[in-house]
């Protein structure tokens, strides 16, 4: 999965990520055929834990989840690896383990620890010869140059976009294969990213974050590579089991209910219980 993601990026076109949080979410992305998927790091903190994405997470919380929805998919994943969850040792371990664990990339970023969402406030970046040598660390940690590095700076809302263009450039120079410039906030700074960096780039597409949402040709035309959509599942599924729940506790059924319903039957199949079925026929007892 790893060569496929790589020689994906060197082929013309914006390559796509839904954002995945668990395996439902993951078997539906990667049934509808996707080129990559990302494993967000809101997401899963948020549907394992039930906490906010603000560094209460740790690596054995996230690599167990990695090497759950790696295996249980065909696209290649892209993994949300926060800071690296401690100093430079652990940046190591923590490149080691998802590469072993069958992600495709791993996603790095220069916050202080705790980190927090990036399109949330408070966010603080660590200097930036620190942040280089976590992606000098993680470059020599990976087994194989197709185990992609995306490097991620949340300098623009802090320090500026010339700060973040600058920690781009330095990022790429330490090895990184994807530069991840977060939270831009006008369709000019993200014209202005295309034009300054000459690497693939991220968009990170978060619906009612600080950047705007473009169109895929927009994305293309500004220089972008892969575009993430990290929390737009999540949203949706939130907004479902809301309006469903609401109905049984106003209604006591949901007889009447008129939003969307996955049918049951499609959601056992997605599971994987024809398996099941089969494996039962195939060893059912029979009397003698």
């Amino acid at each position: 999965m790893t060569a496929t993601l790589a020689a994906r990026l060197k082929q013309p076109g914006l390559l796509v990520a839904p954002g995945i949080h668990d395996m439902v979410s993951a078997r539906i992305a990667d049934a509808i055929g996707f080129d990559a998927l990302y494993m967000t790091g809101f997401g899963v903190v948020a549907s394992h834990l039930g906490l906010p994405d603000a560094g209460l997470a740790t690596y054995s919380d996230m690599v167990g989840r990695v090497r759950l929805m790696a295996e249980g998919t065909r696209a290649p994943l892209i993994a949300d690896g926060d800071t690296g969850y401690g100093g430079l040792l652990n940046i190591d371990h923590t490149v080691r383990g998802y590469e072993a664990a069958g992600a495709a990339a791993i996603q790095l970023e220069d916050q202080e620890f705790p980190k927090k969402c990036g399109h949330t406030p408070g966010r603080r970046v660590v200097p930036v010869a620190d942040a280089v040598r976590r992606i000098k660390v993680a470059a020599q940690a990976r087994s194989s140059r197709d185990f992609l590095i995306v490097a991620r700076t949340d300098a623009r809302t802090s320090l500026g976009l010339d700060e973040a263009l600058r920690r781009g450039e330095a990022f790429l120079k330490a090895g990184a294969d994807i530069l991840f410039i977060e939270s831009p906030e006008s369709i000019e700074e993200m014209a202005r990213i295309g034009r300054a960096l000459d690497a693939p780039l991220l968009a990170n597409m978060v619906e009612g974050g600080r950047t705007p949402i473009l169109s895929k040709a927009e994305l293309e035309e500004f220089g972008y590579k892969l575009a993430i959509f990290p929390v737009s599942g999540l949203l949706a599924q939130a907004a479902a089991l809301r309006s469903v729940y609401a109905t049984i506790a106003r209604e006591g059924s949901t007889r009447d209910f008129t939003g969307a319903l996955e049918p049951f039957d499609a959601v056992t199949r997605l599971m994987g219980f024809e398996r099941v079925w089969a494996f039962d026929k195939a060893h059912a007892e029979t009397e003698n």
